[in-house]
């Protein structure tokens, strides 16, 4: 008999950061993240496949991520980047020689090569050039259950419309069926974020008076959305921890005015159990014990001494040959990285989780009388990209789980079609960002951006009601796709990390930029102007370098 099921759901998205001909700076992440996380993943759901091992993964493919996936512009660059990657490692070779730095680190220069030359191999041979079809493939087969997000991952409670929200929703709906063939079931709200249905003023505008905005599960019931995941907090109906009331009063404010319409459960609540929203969405919860497993460098798999070191890096192909090392701070000391042992370790790590797994849905169904569900929840790009052992330790992990027989693997479909939610639930107003609440995404730091995006909101609302289907139609479809780039979640976040805070402000200062300029354009060729050669030219060149979403129906806002 089963001890439960262990749902394994991995968050894929990157921003956009296509250079279309233009500076390629940004483009490096989707290239690494292809080379790195996206194409191991499928090689991994290959080889079991082979061994006819299905692992019932849930998969989101973040529509933005999608879209530039399926771009001729990226899989030209992705060819191209390989091919470097491919050629430092040669030339990182000859130079150890040289150096007389001996036959491990010029064999793991070769070890790099082969590593770049097979992602190209695999990409144009074995994918066909799509990445996607790879991803629809092992969910047509039985593999995995792919989900979707908000188009661009814009960050759905702090959106400054209620178009806007249905927008990110029913574009994130109509992009999966594009790219999958079929309605998506589940859904990754963008930083798992949720807000429920209150009197809701913009936290960035003090003139603005309370209205009553639909709650985030109101949208997905709307498009036909079953599931969505959210953090453990929300579940227990804690309060949000972090400082975010000193910091940015606003904040506090919008907490309080939610809470009023929260009233918490006094029945015990698990993040092993799913429940039910009145509006017949099923939400599922992370489990604390696994996230720091895999996501701690400290006390989780990926500080393991013998795995490869990420932040220690040889210039200019910025290729790695060192591993964590057992001096953890001192990249100086950094020993050379072996793969041949560093891999020994995959498979018992690989173990430990699944006694991991067992123990917890043990103790669950002890206390509860009936089987839970585990649900581990991560960034794609976990896996390969910062913890470049972490595809092999799934393929490691599903192999165990199989042998081992007693958790069922199982997706967020899976879970509502065999064991349908038992208990209602009303959520409070969260996200998985530090503190549980909006902090990260709205602070004293990025505040300037929801100042301007509110407006431009709003405005993207009238243009949709009275432009859209005049003479301004294309100049109205673009302004749409600026709106919907800026609206991306990741801008804040990496300017409150400060991970890549000058790249994120001149992003999104772009798109918003360019849709104020669009939209003026919008209104003034409606009125009947005649577009000069400079405006024809930058509309053009808004479209070609900012070109997701091809079929953009410039009504959606209205």
């Amino acid at each position: 008999m089963a001890l439960g099921r262990f749902l394994l759901c991995l968050h894929s998205h990157m921003p956009y950061v296509l250079s279309h001909g233009k500076s390629p700076h940004g483009t490096d992440w989707i290239t690494e993240s292809a080379a790195e996380c996206y194409l191991p993943l499928l090689d991994v759901l290959y080889r079991l496949e082979e061994q006819g091992i299905y692992p019932r993964w849930t998969v989101n493919v973040t529509p933005i991520l999608a879209e530039q996936l399926e771009d001729e512009s990226f899989k030209a660059e992705f060819e191209d980047y390989c091919d470097s990657r491919a050629a430092f490692a040669r030339g990182d070779a000859v130079r150890f020689r040289e150096n007389g730095e001996g036959l491990g680190m010029v064999g793991l220069a070769g070890y790099w090569a082969r590593i770049y030359e097979r992602a190209k191999d695999q990409f144009q041979n074995r994918w066909n050039r799509s990445i996607v079809s790879g991803f629809r493939h092992f969910q047509e087969i039985g593999s995995i259950e792919i989900i979707t997000s908000g188009v661009t991952h814009g960050y759905q409670p702090l959106l400054g419309t209620e178009e806007s929200c249905r927008a990110q929703i029913q574009l994130g709906v109509d992009t999966y069926k594009k790219h999958f063939g079929r309605q998506p079931r589940g859904i990754w709200l963008p930083e798992c974020a949720y807000r429920p249905r209150y009197a809701w003023k913009s936290p960035v505008d003090d003139s603005e008076v309370p209205w009553e905005r639909a709650g985030t599960d109101e949208w997905l019931a709307k498009y036909n959305l079953e599931y969505f995941f959210v953090d453990s907090h929300m579940i227990r109906g804690g309060t949000p921890l972090g400082t975010y009331a000193a910091n940015f009063p606003q904040l506090a404010e919008l907490f309080a005015r939610s809470s009023r319409y929260f009233t918490p459960s006094e029945e015990v609540r698990s993040e092993y159990e799913h429940y039910i929203l009145p509006t017949g969405e099923t939400c599922f919860s992370r489990d604390p014990e696994t996230t720091v497993k895999v996501w701690s460098g400290d006390v989780g798999y990926p500080g393991d001494p013998h795995y490869l070191e990420f932040h220690k890096q040889l210039y200019p192909g910025r290729l790695k040959y060192w591993r964590i090392s057992e001096n953890k701070a001192d990249l100086g000391s950094k020993q050379p990285y072996d793969p041949y042992r560093a891999y020994e370790n995959v498979a018992e790590h690989a173990r430990d989780m699944v006694n991991v797994i067992k123990g917890a849905l043990a103790k669950y169904r002890g206390q509860a009388d009936r089987n839970g569900t585990l649900v581990a929840m991560y960034d794609t790009e976990l896996f390969g990209h910062w913890w470049w052992e972490g595809p092999e330790f799934l393929y490691e992990l599903a192999r165990a789980l199989h042998a081992d027989g007693e958790v069922e693997m199982a997706s967020g479909g899976d879970v509502l079609d065999r064991d349908p939610a038992r208990h209602l639930i009303n959520l409070p107003e969260g996200s998985w960002g530090e503190g549980g609440y909006h902090y990260i995404w709205l602070n004293g730091e990025n505040a300037w951006t929801w100042k301007q995006l509110h407006p431009a909101q709003r405005r993207m609302r009238e243009m949709s009601r009275t432009l859209a289907d005049g003479p301004a139609r294309e100049i109205v479809r673009q302004a749409g796709r600026e709106l919907l780039l800026a609206e991306s979640s990741d801008w804040q976040f990496l300017i409150s990390t400060q991970a890549a805070r000058d790249y994120a402000e001149v992003r999104f200062s772009d798109h918003i930029d360019r849709f104020n300029r669009l939209a003026e354009l919008a209104s003034q060729v409606h009125h009947g102007h005649l577009m000069t050669a400079d405006e024809q030219e930058f509309l053009a060149d808004c479209q070609q370098k900012d070109a997701p979403f091809a079929d953009l129906n410039p009504a959606l806002w209205a």
